[in-house]
């Protein structure tokens, strides 16, 4: 007769208990012990609980390979989440991790593998070929693609967040919380209608912060306008510019005024100080109709300059893309309002790219794409699954709340944006096609945009520094994982999942552990770094609650890597201290795990 110690942790979140049996089998290499009721005295399973249990077995079971677990109704049912489960063999051999983190719901059965990562190579025993066959045919049917619109990335099968399975929803707590934000949002933007600049200040009032006390002080300003084309929430459109477009016909007087002593435009678009911001995507945008009313789109064309004193600011700006008459190029010099209108009309088509492209099909559609093929395409056990599990966690529920109350026939976007409708959808299928796999690493993205002299740029600098932090720690991981290039090519798996993501978003292939680190990088980049960029965050970066690798050496690289951004944080802290204006957005204590608002 052999004993073993099971420890069963229950999730922490509310509702995550049960007063349903719970049944454990163990499943070893040589057999199967008998299956156990889990019942100490008292309330077992209860929110956070760790409970521990003795299981005995009559025949020698040999080198344990998954622990079965079975829910079974008592008078109610009532959902349960687990956790993890450990097992202390006979003997005081070294205690295993069966890391589980999923729901029980109804009388079911789960097998769950101990945590050690494999690929499909190190697997040889039948029983868990087996188990990595079913598990993915199981997701497989779970997880579907669905064509949600032409011309944009494919996306999860579900027409609301209520079809998702319960393993990809919203706990209870960030589900409370998300709502609460929601209707506190809806109830300061459209509880009555502005009809004063001063009525902004309303939106302001519970939202406090500094950065919203220096934009109520300073939005008319032209070095504000131009921070916030560099550290704002759209600050990857910002452009060099080598020689002025055709249609955007600004000639040296014009601009003369703005420019520094001794120097005029020539000199300066040779020095490379002249920028542009080119909204051409917007040009022939069918726009929207709100209560009655035709909406309007600009297609700006906005020359910057990197002033030596005054910093970047705007010096020329056309509102539409066909220059005549009909489309003055305004300046500085021109009456206050007029300019001050000139910029406002760039703002606004700025707040079109930023929301559907910077935002929307740039960070959230692009990370469900990973999100859906991960969990179509690879078991629980695999080390890139353990590796993206935390970066694509609440994604898919998110991009479905997404889908149904901001870019539906009758969703926010529809009632209250220009672009809301028809608008939106082209827009997206424009910028979509244009999308590049390179355009999503920002060292390729800064080069490519000419903005590696750009002063002040506070968002490239702490990007990069994100990304080699993301990037070696990723490298470190594919290394432990794959001795060589060979390795890649032949994970059957991991060659599945590269295909669904080509196929279904983004374009891209994968034969070395060079581009694999890349690939992955890009994923984890985009879901925490990029979408914090356009979007403040809950759940610090690097900081997992669901602990999916059990090997010491794995976990020494995320030590490494918690402590790599440690060094970033305190780095961006110490170049804040001071400014009146402060960039804290890729803060890594900051920067969200995933893409959860």
């Amino acid at each position: 007769m052999e004993v073993y110690t099971v420890t069963v942790a229950t999730g922490t979140s509310e509702y995550s208990g049960t007063n349903n049996y719970i049944y454990v089998t163990l499943v070893g290499e040589e057999g199967e012990s008998e299956r156990t009721l889990l019942d100490n005295p008292g309330l077992d399973f209860c929110r956070g609980a760790v409970d521990q249990y003795k299981v005995t077995t009559h025949s020698h079971l040999g080198s344990l390979l998954l622990v079965r677990l079975q829910k079974q109704r008592y008078w109610l049912e009532d959902n349960w989440f687990c956790r993890y489960v450990t097992v202390e063999p006979p003997g005081g051999d070294k205690v295993l991790t069966f890391p589980c983190y999923r729901w029980l719901i109804g009388d079911v059965e789960v097998e769950i593998r101990e945590g050690t990562a494999k690929t499909l190579k190190d697997d040889s025993l039948p029983q868990l070929l087996a188990h990595r066959k079913t598990e993915l045919q199981e997701r497989q049917t779970t997880y579907r693609w669905v064509t949600w619109a032409p011309g944009i990335p494919r996306c999860i099968d579900a027409k609301t967040e209520a079809d998702l399975p319960q393993d990809a929803r919203f706990d209870n707590e960030k589900r409370s919380d998300f709502e609460h934000s929601l209707h506190y949002k809806m109830a300061i933007r459209f509880g009555k209608s502005w009809s004063d600049l001063d009525d902004f200040k309303r939106i302001f009032w519970k939202l406090r912060s500094p950065i919203a006390e220096y934009c109520m002080e300073h939005w008319k300003e032209d070095s504000f306008f131009g921070y916030q084309c560099m550290n704002g929430c759209n600050p990857r459109m910002i452009k060099r510019c080598k020689k002025l477009p055709d249609n955007f016909p600004v000639v040296a007087d014009m601009v003369q005024s703005s420019m520094a002593p001794r120097t005029n435009l020539d000199k300066e678009l040779k020095a490379g100080n002249i920028y542009l911001l080119d909204y051409v995507l917007l040009d022939g945008i069918p726009t929207n109709t709100i209560r009655g009313k035709p909406q309007y789109i600009a297609a700006p064309l906005c020359l910057l300059y990197q002033h030596p004193d005054n910093g970047l600011i705007p010096i020329a700006i056309q509102l539409e893309q066909t220059p005549g008459l009909d489309t003055p190029i305004f300046l500085p010099r021109d009456p206050p309002l007029a300019w001050l209108l000139a910029k406002m009309w760039v703002r606004h088509a700025e707040f079109q790219v930023f929301q559907l492209l910077s935002h929307l099909l740039r960070t959230h559609l692009v990370v469900e794409v990973f999100c859906v093929a991960t969990l179509r395409q690879l078991p629980a056990v695999h080390p890139i699954y353990k590796l993206l599990a935390p970066h694509l966690r609440y994604t898919l529920e998110i991009n479905c709340r997404g889908r149904t109350q901001l870019i539906s026939p009758n969703g926010i976007f529809k009632r209250v944006v220009s672009t809301g409708g028809d608008g939106l959808l082209i827009l997206s299928q424009r910028e979509y096609k244009e999308l590049t796999y390179c355009s999503l690493q920002p060292t390729n993205d800064f080069t490519d945009r000419g903005v590696s002299q750009l002063k002040n740029y506070f968002y490239r600098e702490h990007s990069l520094m994100m990304w080699e932090a993301i990037l070696s720690f990723v490298s470190g991981m594919v290394s432990l994982f794959y001795q060589s290039d060979q390795d890649v090519q032949e994970d059957l798996e991991l060659q599945a999942w590269i295909r669904d993501i080509s196929q279904e978003g983004l374009s891209s292939t994968l034969s070395t552990r060079e581009e694999l680190s890349t690939l992955l990088s890009v994923s984890i980049f985009t879901s925490t770094a990029q979408h914090a960029a356009t979007n403040n965050g809950q759940i610090p970066l690097g900081k997992y609650t669901e602990e999916h690798f059990t090997e010491k050496r794995a976990r020494e690289l995320i030590d490494r890597f918690r402590a790599e951004l440690k060094e970033i944080e305190g780095h961006i802290m110490s170049q804040n201290e001071g400014l009146e204006l402060q960039y804290l957005y890729l803060l890594p204590s900051r920067v969200e795990n995933s893409i959860t608002i």
